[in-house]
Formats: C-alpha cells, sequence, structure tokens
C-alpha cells in the first residue's frame, strides 16, 4: 500500500521517459548529458511539473552495494512496459506511434497544433498510457485527427485506424470507472479483464475460487482474465506466458542482483521473486513477500512485482512496479520509534477491543533513498510504501513500511507558499503551516503507514475487503490508515516518544491542511463537473466532509464565506480528533465486518459528489497560480564503468537534462514487449 501525493497541496500541489540517431551529443534531448549543476525543476506542461531527485548516501555504498543497486534498477526498468499494456491494451502502439512521429518528423515545429502535439505527447509518457494518471479519464489531444493523420504520413508511421478514432471519440473513456452505476468492469479501459468481461463474471469467477481463510492467496494478482469460446481462463504473467519477453529481461537483471545480495535471507528473497516469475505461481509469491518482509538486514533494499491492487476496480489485480532503495541511517534510527510503539498505538485507538490485534507483529520502518523507480511507481511517484498487501502475511510476519525521504525532500525543494496564502483562513493558519507542515506532513506519513496500514483486524469468517467491500476497499483502506495519523497526531505520545518539540502545533497544522486539502484545494485537479473518482481523492474528501457535518452543532469546524472566498476554520482540534476517533472506529468496523452497505454510503454520500459553487470558485482562485497540480520524476541515470574485460568497476550518477531524452532513452533500451 502506498501514499501518494500526500504531500500538502498548498506547499508542493498534493500531501501525499532513442535520441534522435542523426546528433546525439547535441540534441537538447539527449538522456545521458550531465547537468552542470543539480536543479530540482526540469520542466513544466499542462498539469504537470517535473523533477530530478538526489541520491545521498550513493557514493558511500560498496562496490558490490553499487552492482546490487544497478543490477536492481535494471531490473525494474526492464519491466516497464508492463506497466504501459497493463493500464490500455492500446497504450503500447500508440507510444510507439508517437515516439517514431516525434524522432523522425522533418516539417514545421513552430506550430500551435506541433507544441500541442508535444504536450499531449509529454502527458501520454508521464501518465504509461493516455489516461490521466490521477483521475484516469482519457486524455484528447489538442490537436485534429486531421493532423494526426497528416504526422503519420509525414513520418510513414504506421497505426491502425481503430486506434486513430479511440485518441478522438468517446470509447473508453475511462481507465477505472468506479461509478455506483456502472458495470465497473466492463466500463473500464484498464487491461486487466478481456474487453467483453464482466462485473459479475469476475465476482462469479474468484468467488469459486476457494482458499483457505487463515491463509489467502492473492486471487488473481499477475493474470488478466479473458474469455475464450464463452469460458473464462486466466493468462499468467510469467517467463514462457504473458509479458514472457519482458519478465526473461526482469528475471536475467534479478539473477545478476542474487550474486551480489548482501546476505543470506536477501538472496534467499530474490531467488523466490524469480522463481514466481519464472512459474507465476501466487503461493511462490506469498514464500517471496514473507523472505522480503523478514529480510531487514543490509543497506539496499527493493520493490517489484505486481503490486498495488488501486487500478483493478475489483482489486484484484496488481500493477507492475519497482522502487530500489538505499537506507537512510539517520532518519531510519529516528523514526523506527514508532515501530517500538506500534502496540501502545493500538492499544490505546478508539477502536472497538474486538477489532484490536493483541499483537503487532514486525512493524519495520525506515526512510530511505531512492535509487530507481519504474512501472506504477514511475513518473508519478508515492511518497511512502508499507508492504506486503496481503493481510495475513503482515499480522504473522510483518511488514515493511518506508519513507521516501529524498523524493519528499525534492517536492520540498520545489515548493512554494502563494497558495497557502490564498487558501488558508488567516494570517495564524499560513504561519503553523509554514513552521510545522513540513514535519507535520512527515509524521502523517510515518503513522498511515506504520500504524495505519498495520492496526486493526478482521472479523473471524469475514472476507478479505475486496471480497466485502468491493470497489470501496481501497478509499476505506486508506481512509482508514489516515484516520489512524490524524488521531495521533494531536497526542501528546508523539512528544513524549521524541518524535516532535511541539505536539500541538504540529496537530493543529496537520488539521488545518488535511480539512484544506479534503474540501477545497483538491479539487483543483478535477474537471468543474466531474465527481472525485481517485481512491485517496475520495477518501480525503469523506473524512473532511464526515467531520465537518459531525461537528456543524458545535462550530467545530466553521465554513467562512469572505470577500466571495470560502475558507473552512478549526475552532476546536481537541473536539476535531475526537470526531476522527469516532469515524476511525467506524471505517474499522466496516472493514473488520465487511459491512458493504455501511461503506458504499460513506464514500458515496461524502466522497463523490462535489459542490460546483465552491469548485468554480476553486478553479478561478487557482488560476493565477503558474505552478502545476500534480509533480512527477524523471530518474537520475546509473552508468557502469567497466575495465577491459568489461567487469564493473564503478557505478557513476548522472542526472538527465530532459524529460523526452528519459522516455526516448528508455523506448530504446527497455522494449521488451511488441
Amino acid at each position: 500500500m502506498k501514499i501518494k501525493y500526500f504531500l500538502n497541496l498548498l506547499l508542493l500541489t498534493a500531501f501525499f521517459w532513442s535520441c534522435d540517431k542523426k546528433d546525439e551529443n547535441k540534441s537538447e534531448d539527449n538522456a545521458v548529458t550531465v547537468a552542470k549543476e543539480f536543479k530540482t525543476e526540469v520542466e513544466q506542461f499542462a498539469d504537470i511539473k517535473i523533477l530530478r531527485y538526489e541520491i545521498p548516501g550513493f557514493e558511500a555504498l560498496t562496490l558490490k552495494e553499487k552492482k546490487l543497486v544497478y543490477y536492481l534498477s535494471q531490473a525494474g526498468l526492464a519491466g516497464r512496459d508492463i506497466m504501459w499494456d497493463q493500464n490500455y491494451r492500446y497504450n503500447l502502439p500508440i507510444r510507439n506511434a508517437l515516439e517514431n512521429i516525434y524522432t523522425a518528423y522533418k516539417g514545421d515545429k513552430s506550430t500551435e497544433d506541433w507544441k500541442n502535439f508535444e504536450v499531449y505527447l509529454k502527458r501520454v509518457w508521464f501518465a504509461n498510457g493516455i489516461h490521466h494518471h490521477y483521475s484516469t479519464t482519457k486524455m484528447k489531444p489538442s490537436f485534429s485527427k486531421t493532423y494526426l493523420e497528416g504526422l503519420l504520413k509525414e513520418t510513414n508511421t504506421a497505426l491502425d485506424a481503430e486506434i486513430i478514432d479511440v485518441l478522438f471519440n468517446d470509447k473508453d473513456s475511462k481507465k477505472v470507472n468506479l461509478s455506483k452505476d456502472a458495470d465497473i468492469v466492463l466500463e473500464s479501459a484498464v487491461n486487466f479483464y478481456g474487453p467483453d468481461v464482466t462485473t459479475q463474471d469476475v465476482e462469479n469467477y474468484y468467488g469459486a475460487i476457494k482458499v483457505d481463510e487463515t491463509k489467502p492467496i492473492e486471487k488473481g494478482l499477475n493474470t488478466r482474465l479473458v474469455k475464450e469460446n464463452g469460458k473464462l481462463v486466466e493468462h499468467v504473467y510469467k517467463s514462457g506466458g504473458l509479458y514472457g519477453a519482458a519478465i526473461d529481461e526482469i528475471i536475467k537483471w534479478l539473477t545478476k542482483a542474487q550474486e551480489v545480495a548482501e546476505n543470506e535471507n536477501q538472496g534467499k528473497a530474490l531467488g523466490l521473486l524469480i522463481d514466481f516469475y519464472k512459474t507465476g505461481d501466487i503461493h511462490t509469491w506469498d514464500e517471496y513477500a514473507i523472505a522480503w518482509v523478514t529480510s531487514t538486514e543490509g543497506n539496499i533494499d527493493w520493490i517489484n512485482g505486481f503490486i498495488e491492487v488501486y487500478n483493478d476496480p475489483k482489486g484484484y489485480k496488481g500493477s507492475y512496479e519497482s522502487i530500489v532503495q538505499l537506507k537512510d541511517f539517520e532518519m531510519s534510527k529516528k523514526m523506527s520509534v514508532l515501530s517500538k510503539n506500534a502496540q501502545w498505538f493500538e492499544d490505546n485507538s478508539p477502536l472497538m477491543d474486538q477489532h484490536k490485534k493483541k499483537n503487532v507483529v514486525g512493524v519495520s520502518y525506515k526512510t530511505v533513498n531512492v535509487a530507481a523507480e519504474a512501472g506504477d511507481a514511475s513518473p508519478s511517484t508515492p511518497i511512502g510504501v508499507n508492504l506486503p498487501n496481503n493481510n495475513w502475511i503482515r499480522q504473522d510476519h510483518g511488514s515493511k513500511s518506508v519513507s521516501l525521504g529524498n523524493i519528499i525532500a525534492a517536492y520540498n525543494s520545489a515548493g512554494g507558499t502563494d497558495r497557502l496564502k490564498e487558501f488558508a483562513n488567516d494570517e495564524e493558519e499560513v504561519e503553523l503551516e509554514e513552521k510545522y507542515g513540513k514535519q507535520a506532513d512527515k509524521l502523517h506519513t510515518a503513522l498511515h503507514e506504520v500504524v495505519g496500514h498495520a492496526s486493526g483486524q478482521i472479523n473471524k469468517g469475514v472476507g478479505t475487503p475486496k471480497e466485502t467491500l468491493k470497489s470501496y476497499k481501497s478509499t476505506i483502506e486508506e481512509g482508514r490508515a489516515d484516520l489512524v495519523g490524524l488521531y495521533y497526531l494531536y497526542n501528546s505520545k508523539i512528544q513524549e516518544i521524541g518524535l516532535v518539540d511541539n505536539w500541538e502545533n504540529i496537530g493543529k497544522a496537520a488539521y488545518d491542511g488535511y480539512i484544506r486539502n479534503g474540501l477545497l484545494t483538491q479539487l483543483v485537479r478535477l474537471n468543474l463537473g466531474d465527481d472525485v473518482e481517485e481512491a485517496h481523492m475520495r477518501n480525503r474528501q469523506w473524512v473532511s466532509a464526515w467531520a465537518f457535518e459531525q461537528g456543524k452543532k458545535d462550530n467545530i469546524i466553521e465554513k467562512i464565506e469572505r470577500d466571495g472566498k470560502t475558507y473552512y476554520n478549526i475552532n476546536d482540534y481537541a473536539k476535531l480528533r475526537e470526531i476522527f476517533g469516532k469515524l476511525l472506529r467506524e471505517t474499522q468496523r466496516i472493514t473488520s465486518e465487511g459491512d458493504y452497505e455501511a461503506a458504499k454510503n460513506l464514500v458515496e454520500d461524502y466522497g463523490v459528489k462535489v459542490d460546483q459553487d465552491i469548485h468554480k470558485e476553486i478553479l478561478e482562485r487557482n488560476s493565477q497560480f503558474k505552478s502545476a497540480p500534480y509533480s512527477g520524476f524523471v530518474n537520475p541515470i546509473l552508468v557502469p564503468v567497466t575495465d577491459k574485460e568489461g567487469e564493473i568497476t564503478d557505478v557513476k550518477v548522472t542526472q538527465p537534462e530532459t524529460f523526452a531524452g528519459q522516455m526516448l532513452d528508455y523506448a530504446k533500451s527497455y522494449e521488451f514487449l511488441k
């Protein structure tokens, strides 16, 4: 489970990629040119800002550790095309065609049409496909079909007529359609299911698969479910199976990584991951997850596999993802205090006693520095991750929670305060945010991942949340973890254990930012008239809107209209904490009991619909700011240095000059799915 875009929207935009062969050295898009001085910001287009991140501590690694990082990064990038195809069945041919036009076109590049073409291609690169990375709505070009057909002809580029039409029409308009009135499988464009597979088909197929209730496998995690001759069958992601060519490359690099593992446990985990990719056996995936989560020694770690299920409307299918990490020793030592106190947080939570874990096992929390990302983690990246996702493994063997320290630092260095001053109610709120906001965000991420996702238990005999809560599973789980963090952010315990110096102001800044974002500022990400679809946005809205309604009688959160602008002001932080505790108790009950109707009512009543007057106002107020509402990253380039025999003697880090350069280099170097 991951936190994506959770850094404070008002500071940063959220709370948490073949070069031109004719002249590679002179091309402005050359992906391997070392920047003369490090600059975080690369460029901005549409609603997106592209940033760079550094890798603190890399130069201090041993040669063996550097090799491990390099091999793991290559394994991650080898699976890049998998994510593109998972997102939509036509993404790869579309990308190939657009990239060929971009590199081969010799016509007039000063026209508005060409500029719009460049922006569209960059948006597609950023989203790993033609659907927006966050809203999942199809992004239509700002140039005409006739213009595209002319570009295809001039560059001798082939693209099927049906695919060309899809770019401009309303077919497959949502990658993930979670509307309560939709057949959420049939009407979602994501490529986890055949085009004629329905929601009922999915429920019947996986409902018929019986599993050990005490140790349930993640059914369907690494498959595509399709109909063949009217019968439902699964195509498995594995060597020799679906995505086999890319998976064989992943295996090649993981094998090299295993040879330089830091210790026996690391090597064992990598061996099981290789076995999983070879066989596609989901039981082997569980064995790997156990080996990985219990392998806690060493300076290098990784995330690799089919992991998060947010892109599947039914919550079964895992998106391909890779993150390679270096331990941040100083911050990890400081934040490990959360892991040591995990049982205290569980025991003192407002949950019903029967929903509390009696023994919170092995919650490992580290701040890490990212060395490479791919798939679902790139270019748009999480800032915190808690894995594995399988609940019984988490309960019996523990979990790993990481905060991506250098990613957060890069976001912070690119931030500004103009939006904060526009949407905060008064100077006191601005001052609290400027002084304590970053610390509050970082601690909320830690509490969300370490305590939130690790807390609570499902009643005996109740199915998994993906089975019981269905399409509401993801937003309920993220909201539940958010509420754990909110409940403890305004609590003296976090100061007692040495995490902060002023718990009251940290808590106030956190509450101000959460309500401001949930009720106002996250609306800048939506087009006027849209419902809230993305799971994290939904949970921030339903948490905030429910809390606002519950506190109306006592004016705990006050809605203020001043000079034609809307603000929210918290009048009683202690009582708001009680409301958060009450909602946390209810969301855990919903999860523990598998109460689908209560989940549906909570999300649909508070998390989906948007006040159109306020939305219009927010968009107008936000229009004065040039900074894009979404940020993502190019990756540093790891360059092996070899001797005459071809042996690696060092690994150097360079930075890409441009986003387009990196994307074109990736297309040339890691195109394994035709």
